[in-house]
């Protein structure tokens, strides 16, 4: 089908709104780790960082789509243990799953330990090199492309729809990576909240790769809720802040 037979196909519009939706949603987790990732680097570097990590994301992307018949061969079967058959993709999200797990536990234990405060989350100084955050991003961002290219090639079989999909999807990550950044650097408890994410993430990616499917709506919604509740306390704990200085004043 060339372009102008999709333009005026609404089957295909309808197909590009939910690809775009789905990819937008699939790129938030990409996101919080670049944000969170970044933030470790000097401010000067930060956004710069972020507008590299998220463009290699993008070309990472475009790349895969340009060899969508060997894509659709990382789902083939490779070998077979405890009676699951495991694949490249398999593979794939579960070393992508582990690392997350890893890098999320020790960013923690970074910020709950008040003797660990001159070590980051890979125990070495505290300044992360600009060539060793970017290095991390590629990672993560081969394993999420992979993820979500497999998923557009599941969602539609028309190479146009998933490259405007991507890069409408890429965009909002972009427009979206330093106020998010910021948010989380300003607000320690979303630090932790963001990190929680992170490990939900891994371990989601681990279970995908063994064969146990986690429907990505409940994973999200969860996240969703627990947002929520986080913004709620913000609101209450700024309204106690801005009681208890009223109260200083009139003292």
């Amino acid at each position: 089908m060339d372009i102008a037979a999709l333009v005026a196909d609404p089957a295909a519009w309808v197909a590009l709104v939910t690809l775009v939706v789905m990819e937008v949603v699939l790129g938030i987790d990409n996101l919080i780790f670049i944000s969170i990732l970044t933030n470790k680097l000097p401010p000067e570097h930060r956004d710069r960082a972020r507008k590299i990590g998220i463009g290699l994301a993008l070309i990472m992307r475009l790349a895969l789509l340009g060899t969508i018949a060997w894509i659709v061969q990382l789902t083939n079967p490779l070998f077979e243990l405890f009676g699951h058959p495991f694949s490249w993709k398999d593979i794939i999200l579960i070393a992508g799953g582990l690392f997350l797990v890893w890098k999320a536990t020790k960013e923690i234990h970074h910020n709950v330990d008040p003797e660990d405060h001159k070590e980051d989350m890979v125990g070495g100084a505290a300044s992360m090199s600009f060539a060793a955050a970017i290095g991390q991003i590629l990672l993560l961002d081969l394993v999420f492309s992979i993820d979500s290219i497999i998923t557009a090639v599941g969602m539609t079989e028309h190479l146009p729809i998933m490259i405007v999909a991507v890069i409408a999807a890429v965009t909002v990550m972009l427009v979206a990576a330093t106020p998010l950044a910021n948010f989380i650097e300003k607000n320690p408890t979303i630090v932790m909240l963001a990190l929680g994410f992170l490990l939900m993430i891994g371990t989601t990616l681990i279970a995908d790769g063994m064969g146990f499917h986690v429907p990505k709506g409940y994973v999200y919604s969860a996240m969703a809720f627990s947002a929520l509740v986080e913004i709620l306390n913000m609101i209450a704990r700024n309204a106690r802040r801005k009681k208890k200085a009223g109260q200083q004043t009139l003292h």
